[in-house]
């Protein structure tokens, strides 16, 4: 058995300066630039309909290994690759026209008990997104075990923005954007007691908690490699996602008196931000000796006050995107349809976040704090920066939705819209988004077992590029299969 260096395998991941936004949106622009091609094939040529073996195929090869290819072999021509997805996406556009989908209306007895379309319908572009930030998160935790990932992609030391500080953060806020959706639900029924309110949220993470105890264990049984400054000592990621449900709820109640959870986070990140810079507290997380059982994981600790604001912006996305969209004339002022239509709900978002995440970065003719972005802190340039990338995906994604799939929300019934909604939605990244949290665990299960038992850091391209195909080939029969079984995995 092959000798498990784990001193090399921490040097990889440390000391890691990471790359620049733009490359970092580049390389990302290929998860949208996916969903168009694919969108454009559904739409044009019924590709994914019926959904057989070549039909699989093609939505994994699409949705999968694009994202896999561009965070390796296209790596350093980003700019190619995503040329690559949109040509054939631009002329099939361009020389084809829709296939209207065949409607299979239900029989005349049972039209009169058919629901009306729901005021919480199913949202494809929603699906798309968090199902392609799950499918590059999965990617990026095996993938840089090897040398054909750019170390660029990696993880950054302390200061600086790379794909896969980006990746942290925007598992934290879609998380976030499909969390509203029970607070919408929630909002016309009998609002429960803080306490209760409490309670339920405990519970909801104990399940993650214990999974943090079993990685932590796992991980200081087996000698397995770990980048502590990452998290510390003894936390890791399960951790904050398990904390972030009751301290979610505390901030529900704070929603009573300012009603916008983006003020909220924005406030939280601000507050945050002002304890590093104006004491000892960044100080303490970036260079203190690890004596005790708080210096020991205080990056961890600290930086879950930035996940929660980052969690909070997501949410105040998710409510204002997942309601059905109110009726609004074409010939409506644009001031209106910036308020009430969907699109400019995110086109408002999106700016706003951007703004202020320049605003803090830079210092052009005097203006601006000049700070920088730490994911080990998640200090407030991490939160903006994390909330601006995410609003731009998803407003993207809808784009594209609007673009092909024009008829999904005009159905007359919730049936007929459900159906619309499944042709206009890739399975595969529905089947991510739909267990998307046991399909994250399963491939943190994998991740170890390659690291365990071969050499990542001396595989050559093919061989690396065979075992990254059949990690997420894996990762994406076992989504599949859970869908076609009908089972949805609650952690």
């Amino acid at each position: 058995m092959l000798k498990y260096d784990k001193a090399a395998k921490e040097a990889h991941v440390s000391g890691l300066t990471g790359s620049t936004v733009s490359d970092v949106n580049s390389v990302a622009l290929a998860m949208p630039l996916a969903v168009l091609l694919w969108s454009t094939l559904q739409s044009r040529q019924r590709t994914f309909t019926p959904y057989k073996p070549v039909a699989i195929f093609v939505d994994f090869l699409i949705n999968c290994c694009a994202t896999l290819f561009a965070t390796t072999i296209y790596s350093s021509s980003t700019w190619l690759f995503n040329f690559l997805l949109i040509l054939p996406a631009v002329f099939i556009a361009t020389t084809s026209q829709p296939v209207t989908a065949r409607s299979s209306k239900p029989p005349v007895k049972e039209l009169s008990k058919s629901k009306p379309p729901s005021r919480l319908p199913i949202k494809p572009f929603i699906t798309h997104y968090r199902g392609s930030m799950l499918v590059i998160t999965c990617v990026a935790i095996l993938a840089v075990d090897f040398r054909i990932f750019p170390r660029r992609f990696a993880k950054v030391e302390n200061w600086g923005t790379s794909l896969m500080d980006m990746g942290v953060g925007s598992f934290v806020f879609s998380s976030g954007v499909v969390s509203a959706r029970s607070l919408l639900k929630n909002e016309a029924g009998v609002r429960l007691p803080f306490a209760e309110r409490l309670v339920r949220s405990t519970r909801h993470s104990l399940p993650l908690l214990v999974l943090g105890v079993l990685r932590l264990l796992s991980v200081k049984g087996l000698d397995y490699a770990e980048h502590v400054t990452e998290y510390g000592v003894h936390w890791n990621f399960f951790f904050t996602l398990g904390l972030l449900p009751p301290f979610v709820a505390v901030f529900q109640s704070l929603f009573d008196f300012l009603p916008s959870y983006a003020l909220l986070s924005l406030i939280l990140a601000t507050l945050y931000e002002i304890a590093l810079d104006r004491t000892d507290l960044g100080k303490f997380i970036l260079t203190a000796p690890r004596t005790d059982l708080l210096s020991q994981n205080r990056e961890g600790l600290f930086s879950f006050i930035g996940y929660l604001a980052i969690f909070l912006a997501g949410q105040s996305l998710g409510m204002s995107v997942l309601p059905r969209q109110a009726s609004v004339e074409s010939k409506s002022s644009w001031r209106i349809l910036l308020r009430r239509t969907i699109l400019g709900k995110l086109v408002l978002a999106t700016t706003f976040w951007t703004v202020l995440f320049y605003w803090t970065v830079s210092y052009a003719y005097g203006l601006g704090l000049r700070l920088s972005v730490s994911r080990r802190l998640a200090n407030l340039p991490y939160v903006l920066w994390v909330s601006s990338f995410n609003s731009g995906q998803i407003t993207l994604c809808y784009a594209i939705e609007r673009i092909f799939f024009p008829q999904i929300y005009k159905a007359s019934s919730e049936t007929e819209e459900a159906q619309r909604a499944r042709d206009a939605t890739s399975p595969v990244l529905s089947a991510f988004n739909r267990n998307g949290l046991a399909v994250f665990l399963l491939a943190n299960l994998l991740t170890g077992l390659v690291n365990l038992t071969l050499p990542t850091l001396q595989m050559g391209t093919v061989a690396s590029m065979a075992m990254l195909l059949a990690y997420i080939a894996a990762l994406s029969a076992v989504a599949l299969t859970l869908d076609r079984m009908n089972v949805s995995i609650k952690l």
